[in-house]
């Protein structure tokens, strides 16, 4: 039986596997980047892709006759926070330096298809890292992490993901090398602490996205990194959260709105040593507490 292409485009098959999910053969990189797109759990699959070898127990999750459209809710991560609440996540934004310039010398085709380009680089590393594309504003992006898998995970992950969005930067770079004066470069900015999160927007025009301090104070360390000429700032606080030593970069402390005390940030020329370090420090840390 010829296997189905539909996981490339939708996810309207998705059934939870109540029984024999261990019998089940490991999903397809097609199927878990499906899966991921809609946040989905271990334990969710497409049954347009799985071949049981064994009797199982499922119960689907989108209703019949729906299409991808119907199908963003379900096991969607934002279907569950869809009605508001209070949680502590990671939020990243970053910026590609430099972009303005550069269209002013583009007709309009190019600067669309660069930045359509770079949003689907950007926009693929913060899904594949955990995180949610929450908007594109101009050449800028925010990202949500640690929606369900609380804080801890979304800092690690927003970590991650920072280095992913500038590899594939560079990646994305080196092709349109013909086409561009200079490297494409990004700004990074992430925080974690309470924000409020829901479904918000007019009409058909609504997204999942968060408000509060935390984001401003996200968006205000992207922005900073023009002034200390880095890759990524982050607050102490995801370092902390992240299990992550970063004493050995330079420290700085910030005036914020609605906080007494001063906040703490680091500078991080490249993103890529911390990500590396993250893997030796991090994850060792939470495999212990795990334990």
């Amino acid at each position: 039986m010829r296997r189905s292409r539909r996981s490339r485009v939708c996810s309207t098959c998705r059934v939870r596997v109540l029984r024999g999910g261990d019998h089940l053969p490991a999903a397809t990189v097609d199927e878990l980047r499906v899966l991921g797109r809609v946040g989905a759990p271990a334990h969710v699959r497409l049954a347009c892709q799985v071949r049981p070898r064994r009797d199982l127990a499922v119960v689907p999750l989108v209703p019949a006759g729906a299409g991808p459209r119907e199908a963003a809710g379900g096991t969607d991560p934002r279907a569950d926070h869809r009605d508001g609440e209070e949680l502590t996540i990671a939020v990243l934004f970053a910026d590609l330096r430099g972009f303005t310039r550069l269209a002013e010398r583009k007709l309009p085709y190019d600067v669309v298809f660069i930045l359509n380009r770079y949003f689907e680089a950007v926009g693929g590393a913060i899904t594949d890292a955990g995180g949610i594309v929450n908007q594109f504003t101009g050449d800028g992006v925010m990202a949500l992490f640690g929606l369900d898998g609380g804080p801890e995970a979304g800092c690690r992950q927003a970590i991650r993901g920072a280095a992913a969005m500038v590899a594939r930067v560079q990646e994305l770079s080196r092709t349109l090398a013909d086409d561009l004066a200079a490297p494409l470069r990004l700004g990074i900015g992430i925080h974690t602490g309470p924000t409020v999160v829901g479904q918000m927007g007019y009409a058909t025009t609504t997204y999942l996205t968060a408000v509060g301090d935390t984001v401003h104070v996200a968006a205000r360390l992207e922005a900073l990194t023009k002034d200390y000429g880095c890759e990524l700032v982050l607050s102490e606080e995801v370092a902390a959260r992240a299990h992550l030593d970063v004493s050995d970069h330079a420290r700085h402390e910030l005036t914020v709105r609605n906080r007494e005390a001063p906040l703490a940030v680091f500078v991080v020329p490249s993103v890529q040593r911390l990500v590396e370090r993250l893997a030796l420090e991090g994850d060792r840390v939470v495999a212990t507490k795990e334990a």
